[in-house]
């Protein structure tokens, strides 16, 4: 249905996509970070995805030509501003995962946290990064790759802390690896909710400096768990 509702505000507005499609700002730069996983077509339309999402699909979706309409004159007067928004996010985020692979090539840590580090990454910046992370947590995903910097350069320094910090969190992130697999795709908040405090707690753990969007640690991950589980 939001697929549906996407491609039909896309075809009210031929004129104004194809505006913005030749003038999204940053866009080459941004391919370049972008080519480990894609091409610079896919990223234009990953952001010209999201844009129509944002200005156009808030809840509640229309369900009826009026809605549609009303909708639809609303979303036109802030769509490129909003393309825009999701542009220079676009190009932060991209600027901060090359420089967190970048570092990662650099530091050469050991085993354990190359494959770490590398899992985290894949996780964070996938293909289709764009529209299957939530907004909400698409605007912290600059501090989780910073995190990740900070944690590789404090890695040489101590990296006997850097190991005590993992085995604790492991535990965490393995039960969530495990039932998310299960899913096999399907929706879960709880679930999603448990994800993306997993990224706070990395950000506690390893990158203090850089502060949690919220208070998190083990204890609390552990309730949030014992609710998913109940």
């Amino acid at each position: 249905h939001r697929a549906g509702l996407r491609r039909l505000f896309a075809l009210q507005l031929r004129e104004p996509l194809r505006h913005l499609e030749k003038n999204i700002p940053g866009l080459q730069a941004m391919a370049a970070f972008f080519m480990p996983l894609g091409t610079l077509e896919e990223l234009r339309a990953q952001i010209i995805e999201l844009a129509i999402e944002r200005a156009f699909l808030g809840a509640p979706l229309p369900g009826d030509a009026a809605s549609f309409a009303t909708r639809l004159h609303e979303g036109r007067t802030r769509l490129t501003l909003i393309a825009q928004e999701v542009a220079r996010l676009a190009g932060e985020i991209l600027l901060d995962y090359g420089a967190a692979l970048r570092k990662l090539k650099d530091a050469r840590p050991v085993r354990t946290v190359a494959d770490d580090v590398a899992a985290q990454l894949q996780r964070l910046v996938a293909q289709r990064f764009l529209l299957t992370t939530p907004w909400s947590a698409l605007q912290h995903l600059p501090r989780y790759l910073k995190a990740i910097v900070l944690r590789l350069d404090k890695l040489r320094a101590d990296p006997a802390r850097d190991a005590e910090r993992l085995a604790e969190f492991r535990p965490l992130e393995q039960r969530w690896l495990r039932r998310h697999a299960g899913l096999e795709g399907a929706p879960h908040a709880r679930l999603d909710e448990y994800r993306w405090l997993l990224e706070e707690l990395r950000v506690g753990l390893f990158a203090q400096e850089l502060r949690t969007a919220q208070p998190v640690s083990a204890k609390r991950l552990d309730k949030v768990w014992a609710q998913i589980e109940a």
